[in-house]
C-alpha cells in the first residue's frame, strides 16, 4: 500500500492517515488519472465483458479439399467427387468424409460452414489470421491479427502466460507458419512462440528474484526517463513487453503448462502420436499441438493459434488425405472431448480451416489446385450452437450456392464469444487512430450465437 509522509488529517477514519476521498484519489493517479467507476465505464464504452474465456486457431496450411472433407458431392462426375465417399454422422442429415469417423460421432458437437467465401487466393495465412479481404493497402505497420487485438483489448489473464501464443513449427514455405503477425499494434502484442531454443529463455540462468527485483526497478527506471523524452508513446509498448517477460520469468506456469510430462499419459495416447518432419515446403503433423493448445488456454493464454500438415495437394491428392487427415480426425476429436471432460467447452472457442478450397475437377495428376471461390471451415465450443451445417455449395462444390460466410463474419463471432462487441472495441493505429476489429459490415454469425 502506498504511504504518504504527510500531516495526518484530523478525523481520518484510516490507520495511515489517509482520508477516503485522498486514497480514491490516489488512487485513480496510479491508474492513468481514471478511477475505479470511469474504468468501468471505458470498458462498457469498448463493448468489453472481462472473462477467462479464449479460442484456438487450427490452420491447415495450403488449403484442404473441401469436397474430400466437409462438403462431399456423391451425385457428381467421377472427376468431380473423388474417391472417397461420405458417411453418416450422429445427427441426422449431416454427412462427412469417410476419413473422419472419430468427427463423425461428435457432430452433435461441432458447426460446419461449407459456403466460406472471400479469400484472396494467397498462398498464406494472412486472411485466417486477421479476418481481413486482402493484405493490399494495409494501414502503416500491417494489420494486427486476432491474437494481437485481444491482447491489446483484454490484456493477459495471467501476467505469468501470454495472453497470446503461437504453436506453428518453421516450414518451408514460412507464410505457412504465420501465427499471426502484431501488425500496428507492435511487439509487445506479437504471439509468443514457444519453441526450438527459445524454451531455454524461460528460466532465470541463476539470477535470484532479489536480483530480478533489483534490475526491474532499474529498468522502470530508465524507461520513466525515456518516456519524458518519447513523443510516439512507443516506451508504453516496451514496458508492456518487459512486465510480461518478468511475469513468464518468476513463475512456472508457462513452462508446466509446455512440459507434456506433466500431462496424463492416457490422454497424450488420446491425441495421438505425429510426425514433426517438413514435407516439401512445410506441413509438420505434430500431435502434440493440439494438447499443448489446450494446455496454455487452460493456463490462461487467450488466443492460441497452430499450424497443422500441409494441404496443398495439386498431385496424388487422395493419397495424401488417406494420411494426414485420419491424423487430423484424430487430434480433433480428442480436443473436443478434452474440453468437454475439463468444462471448458463453452470458454474454449475453435476454428478449423485454410487459406482456401480446391478445384471442383480433379487435374490430371490426381491433385486438385488452388480455388479461392469456396472454401469449409469446422466450429466447435465457445457455447455456440453446433450440430448443425451453415451454407451449401452448388453441385460441383465450386460456389457457395448459399448462405455466403466471410471471414470477418467468422472473426466478429469469435471476438463475440470472447466477450468483445465489434461494434465498439477499437485498437489504435500507429497515429492513435481507432481502428473497428473487424471490417465494415462483419457481425457475429446468428447461427452461431443467436
Amino acid at each position: 500500500m502506498l504511504s504518504i509522509l504527510a500531516p495526518k488529517p484530523a478525523n481520518s477514519g484510516y490507520c495511515d492517515g489517509i482520508s477516503r476521498r485522498n486514497f480514491l484519489r490516489i488512487g485513480a493517479l496510479g491508474l492513468g488519472g481514471l478511477a475505479l467507476p470511469q474504468l468501468l465505464r471505458a470498458e462498457a464504452e469498448q463493448g468489453i465483458r472481462k472473462s477467462h474465456k479464449a479460442v484456438i486457431m487450427i490452420f491447415l496450411p495450403g488449403g484442404p479439399a473441401h469436397q474430400d472433407l466437409w462438403d462431399l458431392k456423391p451425385d457428381a462426375p467421377a472427376d468431380i467427387r473423388g474417391e472417397f465417399k461420405p458417411i453418416k454422422t450422429n445427427v441426422g442429415g449431416i454427412e462427412i468424409s469417410e476419413l473422419m469417423p472419430r468427427l463423425a460421432k461428435r457432430m452433435d458437437k461441432c458447426a460446419i460452414i461449407r459456403s466460406m467465401v472471400g479469400a484472396d487466393g494467397a498462398h498464406d495465412a494472412f486472411q485466417c489470421m486477421t479476418g481481413r479481404k486482402s493484405r493490399r493497402q494495409q494501414p502503416p505497420g500491417g494489420w494486427p491479427s486476432l491474437g494481437s487485438c485481444v491482447s491489446k483489448v483484454l490484456g493477459p489473464q495471467d501476467k505469468a502466460i501470454p495472453a497470446f501464443c503461437g504453436l506453428a513449427p518453421p516450414m518451408g514455405h514460412m507464410e505457412w507458419a504465420d501465427t499471426g503477425q502484431a501488425g500496428f499494434l507492435g511487439i509487445p502484442h506479437a504471439p509468443f512462440k514457444p519453441s526450438g531454443d527459445g524454451k531455454e529463455d524461460m528460466v532465470l540462468n541463476g539470477v535470484t528474484l532479489d536480483r530480478l527485483g533489483d534490475r526491474r526497478a532499474l529498468l522502470t527506471s530508465l524507461d520513466r526517463f525515456r518516456s519524458e523524452m518519447d513523443s510516439f508513446g512507443q516506451m508504453e509498448g516496451v514496458d508492456a513487453f518487459n512486465q510480461q517477460a518478468i511475469g513468464m520469468l518468476t513463475s512456472s506456469k508457462l513452462s508446466t503448462a509446455l512440459d507434456l510430462a506433466n500431462e496424463d499419459p492416457k490422454i497424450i495416447e488420446m491425441y495421438g502420436k505425429g510426425d514433426p518432419k517438413n514435407r516439401d515446403d512445410g506441413g509438420p503433423k505434430l500431435m502434440e499441438h493440439f494438447l499443448i493448445a489446450r494446455r496454455l488456454v487452460e493456463a490462461g493464454a487467450r488466443v492460441v493459434t497452430l499450424a497443422f500438415s500441409r494441404w496443398d495437394h495439386h498431385g496424388k491428392n487422395a493419397e495424401a488425405l488417406r494420411q494426414d487427415t485420419p491424423m487430423l480426425d484424430q487430434g480433433v476429436s480428442a480436443l473436443i472431448d478434452d474440453l468437454y471432460a475439463r468444462g471448458l467447452d463453452k470458454d474454449v472457442s475453435v476454428v478449423v480451416w485454410g487459406e482456401f478450397g480446391r478445384t471442383p475437377k480433379i487435374n490430371d495428376k490426381g491433385g486438385r489446385d488452388h480455388w479461392p471461390k469456396v472454401s469449409g471451415a469446422l466450429l466447435f465450443g465457445g457455447g455456440m450452437k453446433v450440430g448443425q451445417v451453415i451454407g451449401s455449395t452448388t453441385r460441383d462444390a465450386g460456389e457457395a450456392d448459399s448462405r455466403p460466410v466471410q471471414f470477418g463474419e467468422v472473426f466478429a463471432t469469435l471476438y463475440h464469444n470472447l466477450g468483445i462487441d465489434v461494434n465498439k472495441a477499437t485498437v489504435p493505429d500507429l497515429s492513435g487512430r481507432p481502428m473497428y476489429l473487424v471490417e465494415d459490415g462483419c457481425q457475429p454469425m446468428k447461427e452461431l450465437v443467436g
